[in-house]
C-alpha cells in the first residue's frame, strides 16, 4: 500500500509522490512553519502528546499570502506562469493535430484558451469555492460543473490536455486540480494567488506520515531558501548592509533567508562606488553563478557607477540598480557656499540613510551638504550630515519608537525585491520555457 505525501493548497494537491519524498518543497517554508498539526482539526498538540504521534503530525504550513513573495523570488512570477502555459498549449495543439491526422477522433477543439482567458478561468473561483464532496463515479459531472460555473460548455476542453480522460478526480476540487496540473506546481500556486480569496488558504506539506512509516528520514525535510536560490546584495558601504538587513528583519521577515551580504565584521572589502564597480567587473569576468544585485546610492557617484556597471553586459544572474528616487527628496534642505536652501537631491546626494525617519529623535532638520563636483554628470555630489545618528536610531530604536516612519526603507526593500525577482524570472524563462 505505502504512504503518499503531497503539497496542498486549501485541501487541493498540486504535487505528490508515494513511498518517497518526491520534490523538495522545503524552500517554500521557514523554520517557524515546521510544526505539529493534528490531522484531526478538533485535536490540539500538547507537551503530553505521544512522541510518535507528534512525528506523525509534523507538517510545514503557511498561508499562500506569505508564500507568494517566496515563489516570486524563486522565479515563479506571473510572466513565468504565462510562458509555462503557452509552452504546454503549443505542445497540446500539436498533439491534437497529430491525433486528427492519424484519423483518431477526439472531441476537443484545436483552439485553446489564450493565457489571459485561462487566468480568468483558473481564478474565477477560489479553491474553497469548489466542492470537495467525494464521488468517484461522476467524472463527467465534474467537467459539466466547471463548464456550468463559467457558462461555457467548451471551457474545460480548451484547457491544454490531450484528452479529457487525462484529467481525473474524486470531487470538483480535485478534478480542477488535475485539470490545471499540467503546469509546474509552483506556477499553479502563483496562478491561484491571483484570486485574493486563495491567499488565506493554507499551503501544507505534511511529511510526518512518510517519516513515521519509514519511507523517508526527517533530515530530508529542511526549511529555508537553498544557497543557490539566495541573492548576494552588494553595496557601497557597511551601513547600507546593516540598514537593509535590519529593515528586512523588521518588515519582510518572511523572505529574510533569501538575502546574503558581504561580511563587513572587519570592514567593507569593496567600500565606495569605484570599488563596487571593480568588484562587479571581476565577478562578471570569472562567470560567478551567484545571483547578485549591485546596489548603489542614489547620488552622483552612485549614478555614475551604475552606468559603468550597466555597460559591462552583466550575465543574467546579475543586475545593478541605484536606490529609488522618492518625492520626499525633491525639495530637501541643503547647505552649500551660498548658504541654506532647498534642492532636488535625487541622483545627487541620496544615500541609504536618507530613507530612514530623519525626524525621529532629531534635534534639528535633516540637511545635505554639497561636497564635490561630478564632471561626468555635471552635478554636485552631496552628503547627509549627521547620518551616523540616524543610523544608530534606526538600528537600536526603530522597532520601539511609536510612529517611526518606515516608508523610506520599505521603498528600498520593494526595489530590491523587484530586482531580485527579475533575476530569478529571467533564469526560469531561459532555462525551462524558452
Amino acid at each position: 500500500m505505502g504512504t503518499e505525501i503531497s503539497l496542498d493548497i486549501g485541501g487541493m494537491s498540486v504535487a505528490w509522490s508515494k513511498n518517497h519524498r518526491g520534490m523538495d518543497h522545503g524552500f517554500l517554508f521557514q523554520s517557524a512553519d515546521q510544526r505539529c498539526v493534528p490531522d484531526d482539526e478538533d485535536d490540539d498538540p500538547s507537551e503530553d502528546d505521544d512522541p510518535d504521534q507528534v512525528l506523525m503530525d509534523m507538517t510545514f504550513i503557511r498561508t499562500l499570502r506569505s508564500a507568494l513573495p517566496r515563489l516570486e523570488l524563486l522565479g515563479h512570477t506571473l510572466a513565468v506562469v504565462k510562458a509555462d502555459y503557452e509552452r504546454v498549449a503549443r505542445e497540446s495543439i500539436e498533439e491534437r493535430r497529430i491525433f486528427q491526422g492519424d484519423g483518431i477522433e477526439i472531441d476537443l477543439p484545436l483552439e485553446l484558451m489564450a493565457f489571459e482567458e485561462f487566468l480568468a478561468f483558473a481564478t474565477k473561483f477560489s479553491v474553497r469555492d469548489l466542492s470537495d464532496s467525494y464521488d468517484d463515479d461522476l467524472h463527467a459531472d465534474w467537467e459539466k460543473r466547471l463548464n456550468d460555473r463559467h457558462a461555457d460548455d467548451s471551457a474545460v476542453g480548451r484547457v491544454p490536455s490531450v484528452s479529457s480522460y487525462d484529467v481525473d478526480g474524486y470531487s470538483e476540487r480535485s478534478y480542477f486540480g488535475s485539470l490545471i496540473g499540467f503546469l509546474n506546481p509552483y506556477n499553479i500556486l502563483r496562478l491561484l494567488a491571483e484570486n485574493e480569496r486563495n491567499l488565506d488558504c493554507n499551503l501544507e506539506w505534511r511529511y510526518g506520515p512518510l517519516v513515521s512509516n519509514g519511507w523517508a528520514n526527517v533530515s530530508e525535510f529542511v526549511p529555508e531558501a537553498r544557497r543557490t536560490q539566495t541573492f548576494l546584495i552588494s553595496t557601497e558601504g557597511s551601513s547600507d548592509i546593516h540598514i537593509i538587513r535590519h529593515a528586512i528583519d523588521l518588515l519582510r521577515p518572511e523572505i529574510a533567508d533569501f538575502f546574503r551580504f558581504i561580511d563587513v565584521s572587519e570592514g567593507h572589502p569593496f567600500s565606495g562606488a569605484g570599488n563596487l564597480v571593480r568588484f562587479a567587473q571581476g565577478l562578471a569576468k570569472i562567470d560567478v553563478h551567484n545571483q547578485t544585485l549591485f546596489l548603489l546610492d542614489n547620488d552622483a557617484e552612485g549614478v555614475s557607477a551604475h552606468k559603468r556597471i550597466s555597460a559591462l553586459s552583466l550575465p543574467e544572474n546579475m543586475r545593478t540598480a541605484t536606490l529609488p528616487e522618492m518625492e520626499r527628496f525633491r525639495k530637501f534642505r541643503t547647505r552649500g557656499p551660498e548658504g541654506v536652501g532647498a534642492a532636488d537631491i535625487n541622483g545627487r546626494a541620496v544615500a541609504i540613510e536618507c530613507y530612514l525617519d530623519l525626524t525621529a529623535e532629531a534635534t534639528a532638520p535633516a540637511e545635505v551638504a554639497w561636497t564635490s563636483y561630478n564632471k561626468e554628470l555635471d552635478v554636485y555630489q552631496g552628503e547627509l550630515l549627521n547620518k551616523g545618528a540616524y543610523t544608530k536610531t534606526f538600528l537600536k530604536h526603530a522597532a520601539s519608537i511609536k510612529g517611526y516612519d518606515m516608508s523610506g526603507v520599505a521603498a528600498v526593500l520593494d526595489m530590491i525585491y523587484s530586482e531580485c525577482c527579475k533575476i530569478a524570472e529571467t533564469a526560469q524563462v531561459n532555462s525551462q520555457y524558452s
